[in-house]
């Protein structure tokens, strides 16, 4: 473990870490509550945190004066990237995908074709967890713009590619 933050004979001492600029007590010290804050939060701040009470003549043991919390950091999915592959010719089979390089946790896709004709597509054609769609038998009514929604609990972001059959 690496100490991040501490109070200790009435300083403050802040290490130089990439969280320095960005976290503090939240109240000001001495006081009771040593909850602490992470402004601008990142991806690498991730972990597990540990904090660690220590009192001058406690006669505690100081296992019992640590708490523990897991912090996991959200990141909204990157702009995905469609692509078609095969050849988009009448009866043959085609298998659109869809991938964004950045998401925590991994994004989920959903395609669906745009109107006119609106259509949204489920498993087998689909997964979701691939972000592939697969269209069999092609027929020029199957020309249309398709769209792929990568999502995770941090946000969502689309990409379409323009199928001509």
């Amino acid at each position: 473990p690496v100490q991040i933050l501490a109070y200790l004979g009435g300083v403050e001492k802040v290490a130089e870490t990439d969280l320095q600029p960005r976290m503090g007590f939240l109240y000001s010290m001495p006081n009771q509550n040593i909850s602490i804050f992470i402004n601008a939060t990142q991806e690498q701040d991730s972990g597990q945190y540990m904090c660690s009470v220590n009192v001058v003549d406690d006669a505690i043991s100081s296992d019992r004066n640590v708490g523990i919390i897991n912090l996991t950091v959200l990141v909204p999915p990157a702009a995905p990237t469609c692509q078609l592959h095969g050849n988009a010719i009448v009866g043959a089979n085609v298998t659109l995908s869809c991938s964004s390089k950045k998401g925590k946790p991994s994004p989920m896709y959903q395609w669906q074709r745009e109107p006119p004709t609106r259509q949204v597509f489920f498993p087998p054609a689909q997964d979701r967890t691939r972000g592939t769609l697969k269209l069999t038998n092609l027929s020029l009514e199957m020309s249309g713009v398709y769209v792929c929604r990568a999502e995770n609990q941090a946000g969502s972001k689309n990409c379409s590619i323009v199928l001509e059959v």
